[in-house]
């Protein structure tokens, strides 16, 4: 089944060629939280729960045999919708020019903003839990990242934390842009910029996103077995109708961030 309808579109494959890597390299420059998060998947577009696992145990009781431990959340779907104008499609094949993709390219960056903030922030009624306030996240005063050695102190605090209750592996450092521009300046005494120092500390995994709003700073670490992010259909564009003789489309995906261990991010506040 052709469940995104393309085949209903009355488009070239060199212009859905154009669409599809419109919205993929738009995604790609905005995504943050799939640089430091294992993917789990893709698993279909018909999957529609998944389990959040902390910790399993089989229990047997008169030939049935229970799983405990064990959560199941719904894989939402998220999108954005766009038009494409007949006319600017029939004067792009008449004067053999590419069309203007610009629609498409802007809910691509609406989607994948609603990824990353799923993931920072997750959804109450839907029960996913972000990264950011998850119930059991460790807490750390953040002193005036701004100014002397602040940032790299309270970040070694983090990585000690995290090693004195036993999440080794890969650590990622994930800030709002004014906290990670703070960081762009010569630590004094040093001669190094005070964001490479930081940088050496998680082997370059630092990253910063508008997702997280202002003021904010997070420390992780990303193996999957403490968090991950299931997707079950990946970023895709679906053909909705034509409605007043221009085309009516969708961006969409679906995708659950699983944090499995909160005592693995460490939030800076």
């Amino acid at each position: 089944m052709d469940y995104l309808s393309r085949e209903s579109a009355p488009y070239s494959e060199e212009l859905w060629k154009s669409i599809d890597t419109a919205v993929v390299d738009t995604a790609k420059r905005i995504l943050v939280g799939r640089r430091f998060l294992s993917l789990f998947g893709p698993l279909g577009p018909g999957v529609t729960t998944l389990n959040v696992d902390t910790a399993k145990e089989e229990k047997f009781d008169n030939g049935i045999v229970r799983t405990s431990g064990r959560n199941y959340l719904e894989v939402p779907q998220l999108y954005n919708d766009f038009w494409l104008l007949w006319r600017d499609i029939e004067n792009s094949e008449k004067e053999g020019y590419p069309i203007d993709l610009s629609a498409a390219m802007s809910s691509a960056e609406t989607v994948a903003r609603l990824e990353d903030r799923l993931i920072f922030f997750g959804d109450k009624e839907l029960g996913i839990q972000g990264l950011t306030n998850a119930a059991g996240v460790n807490k750390i005063k953040r002193g005036d990242w701004g100014t002397g050695e602040a940032a790299y102190q309270d970040i070694a605090k983090g990585l000690t934390l995290l090693n004195e209750k036993g999440y080794y592996g890969r650590y990622a450092i994930i800030m709002s842009p004014d906290i990670y521009l703070s960081l762009q300046r010569i630590q004094q005494g040093t001669g190094v910029m005070e964001i490479d120092r930081v940088e050496k500390m998680v082997d370059g995994r630092v990253f910063h996103t508008t997702a997280l709003g202002m003021k904010k700073a997070l420390l992780v670490c990303c193996e999957p077995q403490y968090m991950d992010l299931a997707v079950g259909q990946d970023l895709a564009v679906a053909y909705l109708e034509l409605a007043d003789l221009n085309h009516h489309l969708r961006v969409m995906e679906t995708a659950l961030p699983r944090l499995k261990s909160p005592e693995a991010v460490v939030s800076f506040d």
